[in-house]
């Protein structure tokens, strides 16, 4: 038995990319010196804090570039989440003289879900538009839902779960029209799909370093030019006293090295993630009774494959794969460890059971066409043993 268990937890393959990347070696090269040699505080006047001052807007100079955005439109922060709350709160409390209402599709992330929540006790009002089955959304469910009272519209560009690509062009468009602020969580975007502000009708952004071989506690809102935002922090005024808190100049760095390879590999590293997606999907669709994709099957994520298999339960799944060294999830990473059901899923009017039979494959930088063989290899026989020991199965 042992020996079997050492056998089956030789492998390593990490299938997780949507949750986290590891750091790209040439990232952290870059972050090093910034920890105990070029280590100044961006905000003292000396020579260690100027030199800190100029790496920092240089920093935001390659991170505005590839969005094409101004350097000033730029606001650092330590998470998608803490930009997301920043986006929504700033936004709903600098516009409240204009109106009390906010639109969010029912599939975003928690952190928009329960901003919005929160919102809606300080006397806001939310409505939350529902997606088809593949977990689009309809830009026309926005437009009716636009009330004079509306302020502020937020859509993810790609759901972090289900991979789905959301019609962000044609939402802006409806909100610039209006004149409804919007903002869009890109957090799963960037590095996939070029995105370029300036062309786009997108008032908020959110983008985070750890979802693009960067490090955790670094992420950004870009703010366009003009929109009013009120701030969550309060301190020192840093980041146009839009962010106060000493700037995490280590991580920021990084951040930008790694969107600096994103945007060079942006391409190629797309077309390949792309064929062993849809390698992936073929076969595993092909080769296992009942199983199914979630999500849309063209309009999706470069590197997001997200299943369902009938009679087994996706958690079941997750660590029997893990058994055998393989990393996926049942959903986001940042909610999974709940025992509810997917929002997600919920929102694509699944039923309970096949919620509960779907697992989050996601590919990255690293993935090989060995790996997933190594996956397609084993998920058939794990599927199946499942099922021989399943309730549900017949």
């Amino acid at each position: 038995m042992k020996a079997e268990s050492k056998k089956m937890t030789k492998r390593k393959v990490y299938l997780d990319y949507a949750a986290t990347t590891p750091v790209d070696p040439a990232v952290l090269k870059a972050m090093l010196p910034y920890f105990n040699k070029d280590f100044g505080n961006p905000s003292s006047m000396h020579s260690f804090g100027l030199k800190s001052a100029q790496a920092l807007q240089d920093s935001r100079q390659v991170i505005a570039k590839a969005i094409d955005a101004k350097n000033e439109e730029i606001v650092f922060t330590s998470s998608a989440t803490e930009s997301a709350n920043l986006a929504l709160k700033g936004a709903a409390f600098a516009n409240k003289t204009k109106g009390n209402h906010i639109i969010i599709s029912a599939i975003e992330h928690d952190c928009v879900l329960n901003t919005a929540s929160w919102l809606k006790k300080q006397g806001f009002t939310v409505t939350s538009v529902p997606v088809d089955k593949y977990g689009v959304v309809n830009p026309k469910d926005i437009e009716k839902s636009v009330k004079k009272e509306t302020i502020l519209v937020s859509v993810m560009w790609a759901n972090n779960e289900i991979g789905t690509i959301e019609p962000v062009e044609e939402i802006g468009e409806i909100c610039r029209k209006r004149n409804i602020l919007f903002h869009s969580d890109a957090a799963q975007v960037f590095g996939k799909i070029p995105i370029d502000v300036s062309k786009l009708n997108i008032d908020l952004l959110t983008v985070s370093s750890h979802k693009i071989y960067g490090p955790v506690g670094s992420a950004l809102l870009y703010i366009k030019q003009g929109t009013l935002i009120e701030p969550i922090l309060h301190g020192g005024g840093q980041e146009r006293n839009l962010r106060s808190s000493t700037e995490n100049l280590p991580a920021i760095i990084g951040f930008a090295k790694a969107a600096e390879m994103a945007m060079e590999r942006l391409k190629s590293e797309n077309a390949k993630l792309a064929k062993l997606r849809d390698k992936l999907i073929a076969k595993v669709l092909r080769n296992i009774d009942d199983s199914y994709l979630n999500g849309h099957s063209i309009k999706r994520l470069s590197n997001n494959v997200n299943l369902r298999f009938s009679y087994i339960e996706g958690e079941s799944l997750m660590m029997e794969l893990d058994a055998y060294g393989i990393a996926v999830s049942t959903g986001s990473a940042c909610s999974s460890p709940k025992l509810e059901p997917s929002h997600v899923l919920l929102a694509l009017r699944l039923r309970p059971e096949e919620i509960h039979g779907s697992i989050r494959i996601s590919l990255g930088r690293w993935t090989t066409d060995e790996e997933i063989d190594y996956l397609l290899e084993i998920l058939p026989k794990v599927v199946k043993k499942l099922r021989k020991i399943s309730p549900f199965a017949n």
